[in-house]
Order: structure tokens, then C-alpha cells, then sequence
């Protein structure tokens, strides 16, 4: 398992953190970030709706047996639908992750495996328990009793939320590496709880369980607005956009709060990180926030934006005269990059998290003034976007998470050019897996579409024996 340690540096510099782990660099590096990047681009969004959705149909089936109306029930069966739809499919891509990262990283695997592997343990217990149990909770519509239904379905939810919990762990540990000691160029002293619950653990679990809620809230009620928009005002529409719409704008502006915690997390153990999401080239007393223009590289600095003085040092430290470490801290090899996709991504992610909170506050204050939606179509067009944009949005904080660590696999430990596989033929893999991910997205557009079609809405006097369908 660590016979990839022979180029280990010695145990001062590796103890502190301070070390370089791993082989070198190969002409594979390019092919293996892409491919890794492919993957991680797909699975997130499922990823999304295993936190948050199941409890979204449970709530919806919830109100059902609180209130006996047939409308929650067709809504909560026709999501329990999509929901295997999307676990099916994370299936193949979570396999997909699962076999890249031992043929992508392979000393980085043999080097760690058993520090973090105990997350990867109990992330298959929980993905067993979440296949049982969706399987029984969607056939069991109608075959079991309707409370003991309903009670089925909540190892389904925690199961999911228990296997994404894993998977952040682990990344977080890549971020903050703990749990282990090195001696004589051996991995001792293993603490793997140590290392699952690392100091960026609870930062990361919070800011994607929350945008969990975000992403699905705002995507499923993007769906019903458009029809909204087409002209279905049938009350089952109206209730399909108002359910997840309320999850996502009470969430959103939580959110905004846990951002700026986890950004002054990072601002405190990975500096260099926030100056590229800043574009900082140079460490500094009262550090301004810079927006728009574009990072060069050559003068260290962003070129033609706009400077707002101090806000930078408010922002990660709540003192708007506080030191800012800049990219002239760390050497230019250990700078991440490309900077402009990190500080772009950031951007983009704190922009749309702004946006898709103020529609939050939109819907609530409607709803706490006169108990309905907004009567303005501009508010349907608004939710009809905010699905797309709340997945933009994600996509990007997970750029800023990965590109921004970069050039390192496990931080100040081992650079991702030391884990890459010395094998050849990863460009085949990468079209490979170009192929096989647009034919997961289409046949998930047409089983979304197939679902869609089949929908009828349920009519007021309609009896509950013929919602059974």
C-alpha cells in the first residue's frame, strides 16, 4: 500500500505540512484534470438532489396525510419517480469517480488510501442503504400502509445526506490534511476520524447541504414556472412551484451567511487560495476588492477593474485594515491556476447566490404580505432562470474549491503532478467519457420529458383510487 513512499521528504517537512509527496510530473496531467473535471461536472448536481430532495418529497407526502388532499399525493409519487431517475444515474457516474480516482491518481491513492479510506467505507454503507430504500419507498406507493410509506422513505433522505457527508469529508481533508504522522518515509499514526472530521469539514458540509436546498428548490420550481408562464395556472401547478420555491428562498440567504464563514476559513488556512479568488498579487494592508477586469500574470495584477479600497481585508477578516497574504507569498509554481478561472468562478458564484437570495426575499415578502405569489410575470421569468443559474452557480463554487487548491492534490502535502498516473492513454479515456456523458444527459432529458408527458394534473373532484397511476 505505501510503495509509493520512497519519495517522501523527510518527517519535519511532511509533519508540518510543509512537504512535497509523490513522483513527478507526467505528459498525462492535462488529460487526467480534465477528465476528473468531466465527472465532477456531472455528478455534483445529482450529488444536489440525494441531499435534498427526498425530504422535499417527504415533506410534500407529509402534507398528504395531514391534510388528505390528493393534489400532494400525485405530486410527492411523480417526484418519487425523479428521484430514481437521478439515482440511477448517479450510480454510473459515482462508479465512473469511484474507478478514476485509482486509475488517475494512483500514488496518491496508495499513499493516503488508508488515512481517508474509512470515508469511502461508510460512503458504499450509505449508498447500499439509500438503493434499498428508494427502492421501496417508489414501489411501495399504494402497496404499503401510508404511514409506514412515508417512514420508509426517511432512511432514504438520511442515507443520502450520510453519503454526501462522506465524500465532503474526504474532500475537505484534501484541503486541510490531518490524521497521520510520517516516519522514516512511513505513513504512521493513522487517525482516520481525525482526518474525516478536519477543520474544513464542517464549513464545506454546511455550504453543500445548503446548496442542496438551493439548487434543487430553485430548479424544480423553475420547471413549474415556465408551465406558469405557458399559461397552466391549475392549482397543482401553482403548489409544485410554491413547495420547493419556499425550501430554496428560505435557504438562500442562510447561505449568504455560511459563504462568508467558509470564506474567511479559507482566508485564514489557505491565503494563497483567496488572493487567487481575488486576484491579490501582492500581500497587503487593507486589501481592496477588485471587480471585473482580467488577472496578468506578468505584472502580478488585475488589469483594468474597478478597486473598491479595503473591502477585501472587511470581507475575509472583518477589519478593513487587515493584512491580506497575496500570490507573491508562495512561490509562482505554487500558485493556483489559471487565476482568472478561479477569481471569475468565485464571481460568478457569489453573484448568483446574491441574485437568487433577493429572489428569496422576493417570494417571502409576497407571501408574508398577501399569502400568494407575485402577480408580476417578471417574477415567473425570474424563478423560469433560476434553476440554471443556481446550477451555474454551484458548478462554479466547486471551480473555485478545486482549481483554487490547485497546484495540490492533498494541500502543502502532495502536488497533483506528483499523483497522476505514469500511464498512457487518458486522452482515449477523456473522449470516452465525453460520449458516455452525453448519452447519461440525453437519456435523462428524455426520461424527464417521458415523465412530463405522462403528467396529468389532478382535477379537484378527481377520487383517490385514480392516483394511483
Amino acid at each position: 500500500m505505501l510503495n509509493h513512499l520512497s519519495s517522501l521528504l523527510p518527517i519535519a517537512e511532511v509533519a508540518q505540512t510543509t512537504g512535497k509527496l509523490g513522483g513527478g510530473e507526467t505528459d498525462q496531467l492535462v488529460w487526467a484534470r480534465q477528465l476528473q473535471a468531466l465527472s465532477l461536472v456531472f455528478h455534483i448536481p445529482l450529488v444536489c438532489f440525494g441531499i435534498a430532495f427526498p425530504t422535499m418529497v417527504l415533506f410534500t407526502e407529509g402534507l398528504y396525510l395531514r391534510t388528505g388532499d390528493l393534489h400532494y399525493k400525485r405530486l410527492a409519487k411523480r417526484w418519487s419517480k425523479v428521484i430514481i431517475i437521478f439515482f440511477a444515474v448517479g450510480v454510473v457516474t459515482g462508479t465512473i469517480l469511484t474507478f478514476e480516482f485509482g486509475i488517475l491518481w494512483p500514488n496518491f491513492m496508495a499513499t493516503f488510501g488508508d488515512v481517508f479510506g474509512l470515508g469511502f467505507g461508510l460512503e458504499g454503507f450509505a449508498f447500499f442503504t439509500e438503493a434499498i430504500f428508494v427502492a421501496i419507498y417508489v414501489y411501495g406507493w399504494d402497496r404499503l400502509p401510508k404511514k409506514v410509506h412515508f417512514w420508509s422513505g426517511v432512511p432514504m433522505a438520511v442515507a443520502g445526506v450520510i453519503g454526501a457527508t462522506m465524500i465532503l469529508a474526504v474532500n475537505g481533508w484534501m484541503n486541510d490534511p490531518k490524521g497521520f504522522d510520517v516516519v522514516n518515509n512511513q505513513i504512521v499514526n493513522i487517525n482516520p476520524w481525525r482526518a474525516l472530521f478536519n477543520d474544513f469539514f464542517w464549513h464545506e458540509l454546511a455550504h453543500m447541504y445548503l446548496a442542496g436546498y438551493v439548487v434543487v428548490g430553485f430548479l424544480v420550481a423553475s420547471v413549474y414556472a415556465v408551465a406558469w408562464l405557458r399559461g397552466d395556472r391549475s392549482r397543482y401547478v401553482r403548489t409544485a412551484m410554491i413547495i420547493p420555491l419556499t425550501f430554496a428562498a428560505l435557504v438562500a440567504p442562510v447561505q449568504v451567511i455560511v459563504g462568508d464563514w467558509a470564506a474567511r476559513e479559507v482566508a485564514t488556512d489557505q491565503p494563497v487560495k483567496l488572493a487567487a479568488m481575488e486576484g491579490l498579487g501582492k500581500t497587503q494592508e487593507g486589501a481592496p476588492f477588485t471587480i471585473g477586469g482580467l488577472y496578468d500574470k506578468d505584472t502580478n495584477q488585475v488589469e483594468g477593474g474597478v478597486a473598491i479600497p479595503k473591502m477585501l481585508s472587511l470581507l475575509a477578516f472583518h477589519d478593513p485594515n487587515a493584512t491580506v497574504e497575496g500570490l507573491d507569498s508562495v512561490p509562482a509554481d505554487d500558485r493556483p491556476g489559471p487565476v482568472n478561472t478561479v477569481r471569475y468562478s468565485f464571481h460568478v458564484m457569489v453573484g448568483i447566490g446574491t441574485l437568487l437570495a433577493l429572489l428569496g426575499a422576493w417570494f417571502v415578502f409576497a407571501w408574508w404580505r398577501k399569502r400568494s405569489l407575485p402577480e408580476t410575470k417578471w417574477f415567473y421569468r425570474a424563478v423560469a432562470v433560476s434553476g440554471v443559474l443556481a446550477v451555474i452557480a454551484l458548478e462554479a463554487g466547486w471551480i473555485v474549491t478545486e482549481v483554487g487548491r490547485q497546484p495540490w492534490i492533498a494541500y502543502n502535502v502532495m502536488r497533483v503532478a506528483d499523483a497522476v498516473t505514469q500511464a498512457d492513454g487518458i486522452s482515449v479515456l477523456y473522449g470516452f467519457g465525453i460520449v458516455v456523458y452525453i448519452g447519461l444527459a440525453a437519456m435523462v432529458a428524455w426520461l424527464l420529458r417521458r415523465l412530463a408527458k405522462n403528467a396529468e394534473h389532478l382535477k379537484e373532484d378527481q377520487p383517490e383510487s385514480e392516483v394511483s397511476s
